[in-house]
């Protein structure tokens, strides 16, 4: 429960812009203390919450940052949250469903707020940190938690940390560790190029408790580094779920809320972008989306590039920063049955389990993902058996969708630069559907009215097919992916548990299935979900999380269109049929057409 609310300022968004309708915006930003009770069954499932430390109360306590942005009048609002999981401490909802800037964490001008579209639905909108170890540079967020303890003596575990210089945090001089070090006694470190070779031990020097390095050199771009060490000090994580889940239900339903809100709140939507979209399957699945008195916390939820992923989280010594895929990270816990929220059975364990809990306490749930996740993060287990022989139905208080021929950080502004990989990277945005389905979600809460049937490549109609089968065309100099990364059970050893599987392809490359925008109805390039890294980088491996890109020549573009007026009206079949469905926004289509009609590759 929520004990307190720290308001520390109120300030006027973008110099008190209006925003639509919803007029002028405020930021409010504080910090929220609370605690739990170790013994309610509702806190049973955080890790470690027996060796915290307690109150006087026999509680245990956490502090929480917050950031919210709501109406300055606040009858202009909608009443309605949304909450976006940030991750890894960081905002990303305006550098993602606004076409906004990357990387802004403080948003103070209209700039920062990209096209304003959460601010002109007149969602209040929220944030509050949940990761115990996120940066708090430049108001990230993230809880305050305690330290766990054996009695009040250390506990202290084997850790392995990996590291790869070069992809995801750029080129590294040193490695950070998750956590310190109680001895360097039995700790080293190893070194390998591709995730099948031996690791070879390789000479290490201490910085500090947290921090190690190469006694010789610095780390090869792309090689995979391990260190294993003995760890201590870990913290109870998963006061994260808890945090949320009072601050979120504080905020519907107590009176002195309205210090925050601005308003009474009436619902709550939450979404959240790669981790913060696992974060969101894991918050549900493991029972947090009820409140210690028995309510419903988000009425709606909307994951993006999820996959069918969790986090390594709320585990002693977990590691939530974490993200598998087939190069990196490979072995990092993340995607584990149940995958879907179809119920279902697990071949290896004959367990039992669906995401979904069915006890009443469930959101309205939309899932979408890119073509990469169906690559890297096994987004087909959504929609089908865990071994892919057969298509599952989906209950009818969720959805998914693939959005086809985009890529894991898919978004306004991304460019073609192929940096460490062999193709260009994928620059099709596709958060035109993203935020058609945030209103989908919206009303579907708000009214009822249902959103648009789940659509992704399905076995039933040949469209979801194994990786080297989908019929991607010859391309001169293109590197193609050929496999996915291996989902496995922890049971299963090297065995391959879990089949997944992708979307075909048409006689261009671009995908047949999900929701085909109009890059890819009418198309002037191919777009993938995948891509293979180039050399000094382990020549072959699938790309971390990027697509490829593949633009037409000029003859084969004036070969498809007899000139601008047939390009534009294909765009126009393809924006109608979108609109049609509730796939599409107005003011989207409208960006559409207007590009088409100012397409320079096609000639006039």
């Amino acid at each position: 429960m929520l004990l307190s609310i720290d308001i520390q300022a109120v300030e006027p968004l973008a110099d008190g812009a209006a925003f639509g309708a919803a007029g002028a915006y405020e930021r409010v930003i504080g910090t929220a203390k609370g605690e739990v009770d170790p013994a309610d069954p509702a806190n049973k499932g955080i890790a470690l919450i027996d060796k915290a430390p307690r109150n006087a109360r026999g509680m245990v306590e956490y502090t929480m940052d917050f950031f919210v942005l709501r109406p300055k009048d606040p009858a202009k609002g909608n009443g309605r949250i949304l909450y976006e999981v940030n991750n890894r401490g960081r905002k990303m909802l305006f550098g993602n469903i606004a076409d906004g800037p990357q990387g802004v964490n403080d948003p103070k001008t209209m700039a920062d707020c990209g096209n304003g579209f959460p601010m002109r639905m007149g969602w209040t909108i929220v944030w509050s940190g949940w990761d115990p170890d996120a940066p708090r540079a430049n108001l990230g967020l993230a809880l305050t938690a305690p330290v766990a303890t054996e009695n009040g003596r250390p506990i202290v575990q084997w850790v392995r940390d990996e590291f790869v210089s070069g992809t995801r945090g750029g080129a590294l001089e040193a490695f950070k560790l998750s956590y310190e070090m109680a001895s360097q006694d039995g700790a080293k470190l190893t070194v390998r190029e591709r995730q099948a070779d031996p690791p070879q031990e390789v000479a290490w020097t201490s910085i500090d408790a947290k921090s190690v390095k190469l006694a010789d050199g610095k780390p090869k771009p792309g090689y995979i580094y391990e260190f294993t060490y003995r760890g201590t000090n870990p913290k109870v994580q998963g006061l994260g779920f808890a945090a949320t889940r009072d601050f979120v239900s504080w905020l519907k339903h107590d009176p002195k809320a309205g210090e925050v809100t601005g308003r009474p709140i009436t619902h709550a939507l939450a979404i959240g972008f790669s981790q913060a979209g696992r974060y969101l399957r894991h918050h549900v699945s493991y029972g947090f989306n009820r409140d210690e008195q028995g309510r419903t916390v988000f009425d709606g939820i909307h994951s993006h590039i999820a996959g069918v992923g969790r986090l390594f989280f709320n585990t002693p010594f977990g590691q939530p920063a974490r993200t598998n895929t087939q190069h990196e990270d490979h072995d990092a816990p993340e995607a584990w049955f149940p995958f879907s929220t179809a119920m279902l059975e697990d071949p290896v364990s004959r367990s039992k389990g669906s995401v979904l809990r069915g006890d009443g306490s469930d959101p309205l749930l939309i899932e979408t993902n890119t073509s990469t996740e169906y690559w890297q993060k096994g987004a087909s287990l959504l929609t089908t058996d865990p071994l892919g022989t057969k298509d599952v139905a989906l209950p009818a208080n969720s959805r998914a969708y693939m959005i086809a021929g985009t890529q894991h950080g898919g978004r306004a502004g991304a460019t073609a630069d192929p940096g460490p990989n062999v193709n260009p990277r994928n620059p099709h945005n596709p958060m035109p559907a993203v935020r058609a389905l945030l209103v989908a979600l919206d009303e579907w809460v708000v009214s009822g009215q249902l959103p648009p049937p789940s659509r992704v490549p399905a076995l039933s109609d040949g469209t979801l097919v194994e990786p080297d089968k989908i019929g991607f065309p010859a391309i001169e100099g293109a590197a193609v992916v050929k496999r996915t990364n291996v989902v496995g059970h922890p049971a299963a050893g090297s065995e391959r548990a879990y089949r997944t599987l992708v979307s075909r392809v048409d006689p261009d490359g671009n995908e047949v299935a999900g929701i085909r925008l109009p890059d890819i109805a009418a198309p002037l390039a191919v777009y993938t979900g995948w891509n293979e890294y180039k050399a000094p980088y382990p020549v072959g491996e699938i790309a971390d999380r990027d697509g490829s890109y593949f633009a037409f020549s000029a003859t084969r573009i004036a070969q498809r269109y007899r000139n601008r007026a047939d390009y534009v009206a294909q765009v126009q079949d393809a924006v109608d049929a979108l609109k049609k469905d509730r796939l599409l926004l107005q003011e989207d289509a409208d960006k559409y057409l207007e590009k088409a009609r100012n397409e320079s590759r096609v000639t006039p």
